[in-house]
């Protein structure tokens, strides 16, 4: 079981992955941007964090980016789910472990989610 934080403004899109999310035993949080993810993670580290593109008040760039600045959580893994961004993002192979384009599939978004959590507690 791993606590996954869920940043996107679409609230709809960020609960139906949360549900599935805590289907599969997981705890899943979400955020409407990255401020507000910013936020939780002062409460509660999460073990992951998936995160869209393009968010008011702070976009998931800017999340990135914060949390690899910070020493708390630069080795934290982030999947970007993104709806055009994606080879903006590509090309920052530093701030992302997984770009992911949408529509994304669900199962196989849990699967590469599951994998990074399980790297990253060896």
């Amino acid at each position: 079981m791993a606590l996954i934080l869920v940043v996107d403004d679409e609230i709809l899109l960020a609960e139906m992955l949360a549900v599935m999310l805590r289907d599969a035993g997981h705890v899943a949080l979400t955020a409407p941007h990255g401020r507000a993810a910013l936020e939780l993670m002062q409460a509660q580290r999460p073990d992951l964090v998936i995160t869209d593109f393009m968010m008011p008040v702070m976009t998931g760039l800017e999340l990135a980016q914060a949390l690899r600045a910070d020493g708390n959580t630069r080795d934290l893994p982030i999947i970007l789910c993104t709806g055009g961004q994606g080879l903006l993002a590509r090309q920052s192979p530093h701030l992302f472990d997984l770009v992911v384009d949408k529509p994304y599939d669900y199962g196989a978004l849990l699967s590469q989610a599951e994998r990074l959590v399980r790297k990253t507690r060896r």
